[in-house]
Order: C-alpha cells, then structure tokens, then sequence
C-alpha cells in the first residue's frame, strides 16, 4: 500500500502502513509552535484517529536540532492577557487531543525540547530521545509559567518536587537526566530514533486494538481520579473487553498455543 499525505503549511504528515508520521516542519525556527503550527497538528492528529487503518502515530521534528524548541516567542511578545489565556486553552485542547487519541503517540525526540515543546513530548504516550536532546520549562525566565498542560503533566510524571524545580528554575537538563527522572522511556543513538519508535509502534499493534485503546483510556482516566475511582474505570474496561471477539481469539489462541489474529472487534 503506497504512503498517504496531507499537506500542511507547518507540518508533514505521512502514512505508511499502520503508522502515521507527524513532523513539525519549521526548522529555521527550531520548529517553534506558532498559532498556524497548532491548527496544523490538531488537523493531523484528528485525521489520525479518524483512520482505522492508522495503529499509531510518530511524533517528530524536522532537521537534527530540534523536536519542538518552544513556542513562538514573537507571538507571545504581543499577547494580551485575555489573548494568552486563549492560547493556554487551544494548546491544552491539542495536546489533550494527542494524549486521548486511543491510539498510542511515539515522541521521537531528535534536540531542543522545551517549553510547548516539552508540554508536547508529555502528552504523547512514550517519549524516545536521542543522546543530544536536551529538556526544559523555561517560561519563568519570560515571566510566564506552562500554558499547554506543563504545571499538571510535568510532576503527574516525575513527582511534584522534581517538577517543581525545573518549572520554577527554568533549567534545561540532558537526556540522560531526563530518562533518570522518568521523562523519557529510552534515550538512543540519533541513527536509531525513528526505528526504535516504529519497533515499539509494530509491537503495540501487533496486540488486540479495542484493548490497546481502552488500557489507554483506563490510565488516562485513572491518573485523574483516585485509586478506588481508577478501579472502578479498571473493572468497566476489563468487562468491556471480556465481550469482544478479539478477547475470544486471544484466549483461543493463547490456549491452542499460536498467534492470534485481532480484527479490532
């Protein structure tokens, strides 16, 4: 089946095969997020998870300085109060967008990941970095704070004080710092990105979709709620996946000892 594009002013976007490939594509910027690049990524995002033949989705930037610098301070230079606050909200929406999409989202971090740039990279479901990548939540140095989801996914990730000290520093730390925190799943050669990426794609979608998506939601939902609320989601999901056919072929083949063949029902 020969690649699919959309054409996007701001962003490419591809599909081959089960995977779809996003790629914020301002490199003389470091692929800042200005207000057209956001458009861009919630159209390709939802036209990802429209598709049923899309498995899952690779997050990226072009060039090999940056996967998304920040957002563009020169729009923000000139942004009223009431302005600002509408940003917060649509880059939220987005990235609330990526996080829920019920298919997973691989960030294939290629450098400079700060700011909405690091607020991205943590809504995506698994975050892979290269060796040169460094990460940050420098808005305080601008007099700001994150706007697209920092102050609530950062400490949900690596615990509150951690989170709070690179918010309130503004530090930029390594990738190697930000895989001993828990930032980041794996840090790879810069030759191994987007293969490793695609190797954890095929191995998620080599698994049963409809529960796939709903462990997605689970966590998702869970991390929003208590323990007890989270094992009340747990259980409705668990049922749900109890009646589909995928759940009788798994355990069928589980038990005549060979692969399964999911249909996604």
């Amino acid at each position: 089946m020969p690649p699919t594009t959309l054409t996007l002013a701001n962003v490419l976007y591809e599909k081959r095969g089960a995977i779809a490939y996003v790629t914020v594509n301002r490199p003389k910027v470091l692929n800042a997020l200005n207000a057209a690049t956001w458009k861009d990524l919630q159209t390709a995002f939802e036209d990802a998870r429209d598709d049923a033949a899309v498995r899952g989705v690779i997050l990226t930037g072009a060039g090999d300085k940056a996967f998304i610098a920040g957002a563009d301070i020169s729009e923000l230079a000139h942004a009223s109060a009431i302005d600002a606050e509408r940003s917060s909200r649509y880059a939220q929406e987005v990235l609330d967008l990526v996080e829920n999409l019920g298919k997973p989202v691989v960030a294939a971090i290629n450098g400079f990941t700060l700011g909405a740039g690091c607020e991205t990279a943590m809504a995506c479901t698994i975050r892979i970095a290269v060796e040169h990548a460094k990460f940050g939540q420098p808005e305080v140095k601008l007099g700001l704070l994150p706007g697209g989801g920092g102050t609530q996914r950062l400490p949900r990730l690596v615990g509150k004080g951690r989170a709070l000290e690179l918010i309130l520093s503004g530090e930029t730390i390594s990738a190697q710092e930000a895989w001993r925190i828990g930032l980041v799943n794996e840090v790879v050669p810069a030759a191994d990105l987007i293969t490793c990426a695609e190797a954890i794609l095929k191995m998620i979608a080599s698994n049963a979709p409809i529960a796939v998506k709903q462990s997605l939601e689970a966590v998702n939902k869970g991390m929003d709620t208590s323990q007890s609320g989270g094992f009340v989601l747990e259980a409705s999901y668990f049922g749900l996946c109890a009646g589909t056919e995928d759940k009788k072929e798994g355990t069928s083949a589980f038990l005549e000892k060979r692969a399964p063949q999911f249909l996604g029902r």
